[in-house]
């Protein structure tokens, strides 16, 4: 079955744009296009599209309010041409978010990222709640986990922990960076819960924003900044007592 969709976008040239891809697209199916947000609310809750391609700066009604208005069943991919919305986008668990000018490729991996997302979600499968788990199968607390699993566009995915660099807090979501990707993993999670997940011996929290993985840090220089994959971490005052500790049992020559 072809996945249904609805394009909203208030530039009609666009919208023109994606009614091109649509058409293109093998296993895609147009139900409707709409230049003005508030008249395509009611189009989508009636015909309950698998997928919304929704602009975000439009009158009225922008793309994240109506985006909290449809039905669960419908999934979203944002196309904007400000890359700033793209955490935002996490909220409302987007599939995907398209920076214009949008390429047919681009189009083309959001649609397959789709199809894989549907395709997953009809398949029977047990449905843990935790955002972050252990590895399926471990008993919990008796052993330091090699794996943990993170809640991502509402898939869980498995994550070593040896390929994570480190990890960012930002409001209520959670970034790990990792060696294995180029871009980092977002999900719904506090630090604190991150924190009690990972090995104390292998992880060291530096910042009220950072976590690191202590043997992936390239330096450490004389303002006490961290330099660890493409970052530099500088440690603030309450967290330079816990951080002086773990490098005087890794320093060789002390001053």
């Amino acid at each position: 079955m072809p996945l249904t969709c609805i394009i909203v976008d208030d530039e009609p040239l666009a919208v023109k744009l994606m009614e091109s891809f649509v058409a293109k697209t093998p296993d895609l199916e147009l139900l409707a296009s709409f230049t003005d947000s508030v008249e395509a609310i009611n189009a989508v809750k009636e015909q309950k599209p698998n997928l919304l391609f929704l602009d975000i700066q439009m009158p009225d009604l922008n793309g994240m309010e109506l985006a909290h208005m449809i039905p669960t069943e419908t999934r979203v991919i944002f196309t904007t041409a400000f890359k700033e919305y793209a955490f935002e986008s996490y909220e409302v668990s987007a599939l995907d978010f398209l920076l214009k000018p949008i390429r047919y490729n681009k189009f083309m991996m959001a649609v397959e990222k789709a199809k894989d997302w549907f395709a997953k979600s009809e398949s029977p499968k047990p449905q843990p709640s935790p955002h972050l788990a252990l590895p399926l199968g471990s008993p919990k607390n008796t052993q330091t986990p090699s794996a943990l699993f993170v809640r991502v566009d509402g898939e869980l995915r498995n994550i070593t922990i040896n390929d994570i660099i480190y990890v960012n807090g930002m409001k209520d979501y959670v970034m790990f960076y990792l060696d294995s990707e180029a871009k980092p993993l977002i999900t719904h999670l506090t630090m604190k819960a991150v924190e009690e997940m990972l090995p104390p011996e292998r992880f060291l929290r530096v910042h009220r924003s950072y976590i690191i993985a202590v043997d992936k840090i390239r330096k450490v220089d004389r303002n006490d900044c961290i330099y660890i994959g493409n970052e530099i971490i500088h440690v603030p005052d309450g967290y330079q007592e816990s951080f002086h500790n773990f490098l005087g049992t890794r320093t060789i020559n002390k001053m």
